[in-house]
């Protein structure tokens, strides 16, 4: 693969910089042709390398889209997705898992119909504002209906949808009961929204209303249902419609649907400061710290901290405007991310798939010595890389718009040096000079600049193309 150059970040604490970089370098051996083995291939797919089946599975690949949207064309962030969209089957079913060699899906005893997390279009509405190509959302459209007609099938006649708890990456003994799954029932209100928001993309008023009812209609059943005003959370349900006790990270999946109103938004949040539940020293373990199953190592998904469920719950802080803590809880998370590459006892460490939530390291599965798996690429690029561009340093793009919205919480030397936007490189640095803190500019195309500096200062300005700066006093 003929590489061009990564964005460079820029950030006054270089660990930071450097493990961004070096997740880049190491995403090539993640990108694999399964008939000739070889990587880094152009016309490989996204899949974990240290298996005898390489898989392609629905949860990794509509994640790992995320980041991959910020690889300035070097990788091709939906070209998983693309391969799942080629396997839809005539009911309108795509399986949570294939056999890249065999192209077989792949079902599981558990999960018998092999249903994943439907979250594909929203990263279809990320697509789209990272590369404003409308043609795409016309042409995926027909497969995402059939895809939502399939989910269908699922639904109960108290509106909500039964499925196996495992759908959506969180399989613990606590949720053995669970018959509607809470996070999966709010993946389903996320994807009518943003098939709503596509809708509206394409001028469809017809399809933008249909998938917004069902959004309001899953919404009210999931508030009805789910919250639980003593525990301040939401549950799953059992085969009963009787919430299960047990207190998972499934419960935060509302925030990211913007299902809670500000009340229950504030107690929900409040969970993640609360060491006694979701607030453990490296934020935030799948289930809570209080529950009979939590172990401190981690224990597979009785505690363990995943980069993509950090991920789905810091992007639903962000949908109720508490950008600081956002910001905290992602630099917290990185700098255990980079104390497991990094043992302070010198040992050889790495980038894996789940952390403990009380210490620092890999999550440890007694029995289990495959887990977590090392370097998986397909959800640690979360971290590293969305992250660390949107919350760290705060940038949120919309090429559509021809918008670049940039939150600072606190001045500081950092900013992103070219980015491409759809062929047009972009550089945005903040700087303290001689004449105080500047903010330095480089566009090929003109684009509009919102800056919200400390929540004292915001302003929206016209940046031509060339080279411009700004001074903050000036503001």
């Amino acid at each position: 693969m003929n590489k061009k150059d990564f964005p460079k970040i820029h950030f006054y604490d270089q660990d930071f910089v450097d493990i961004y970089d070096k997740t880049w370098n190491w995403l090539g051996n993640s990108w694999i042709n399964a008939t000739s083995g070889e990587v880094d291939a152009d016309n490989g797919y996204f899949v974990y390398p240290g298996e005898q089946q390489l898989v392609v599975d629905q949860a990794e690949s509509i994640f790992s889209s995320f980041f991959l949207v910020y690889s300035n064309k070097n990788y091709t962030a939906e070209k998983n997705l693309d391969y799942l969209y080629s396997k839809q089957e005539d009911s309108g079913a795509i399986r949570w898992k294939y056999d890249l060699k065999s192209n077989a899906p792949i079902f599981d005893n558990s999960n018998p119909e092999g249903i994943g997390i439907p979250l594909f279009a929203w990263a279809e509405f990320n697509f789209y504002h990272k590369s404003a190509n409308k043609r795409r959302v016309k042409e995926i459209m027909p497969i995402l209906q059939n895809y939502m007609k399939w989910l269908e099938t699922f639904k109960q006649p108290n509106g909500l949808y039964a499925v196996p708890s495992n759908t959506c990456m969180l399989d613990t003994e606590a949720r053995k009961d669970s018959c509607y799954p809470v996070d999966f029932n709010t993946a389903v209100a996320i994807n009518a929204l943003n098939m709503s928001s596509l809708g509206d993309i394409l001028n469809d008023k017809e399809l933008s209303f249909q998938y917004k009812r069902m959004y309001f209609s899953l919404k009210t059943r999931i508030n009805g249902l789910m919250w639980n005003e003593e525990t301040g959370l939401y549950h799953d349900l059992n085969k009963d419609e009787q919430k299960i006790p047990a207190k998972t990270l499934a419960g935060f999946w509302p925030l990211l649907a913007e299902i809670p109103n500000a009340d229950k938004a504030d107690l929900l949040i409040a969970h993640l400061g609360n060491p006694e539940t979701f607030g453990t020293d490296h934020p935030f373990p799948t289930i809570s710290a209080d529950s009979p199953e939590f172990s401190k190592d981690g224990n597979g998904c009785n505690g363990s901290v995943f980069p993509a469920l950090n991920f789905m719950v810091i992007k639903g802080l962000e949908k109720y405007q508490r950008y600081d803590l956002a910001r905290e809880c992602a630099i917290r998370h990185l700098y255990f991310v980079l104390e497991g590459l990094q043992p302070a006892d010198g040992s050889k460490g790495d980038m894996y798939e789940a952390y403990k939530p009380c210490g620092e390291g890999a999550a440890i599965m007694p029995g289990n010595e495959a887990f977590p798996r090392k370097r998986f690429m397909l959800s640690i690029g979360l971290s590293t890389i969305a992250l660390m561009i949107e919350n760290v340093i705060g940038l949120s793009i919309s090429l559509p718009r021809k918008t670049v919205d940039w939150i600072i919480p606190n001045l500081e030397i950092m900013g992103i040096e070219k980015l491409s936007l759809k062929r047009n490189l972009i550089t945005i640095l903040s700087n303290k000079s001689s004449r105080g803190w500047e903010i330095q500019m480089e566009s090929e195309k003109l684009y509009y600049f919102t800056i919200n500096i400390l929540n004292q200062k915001k302003k929206t300005l016209p940046i031509p193309s060339g080279k411009c700066s700004m001074l903050i006093d000036k503001l």
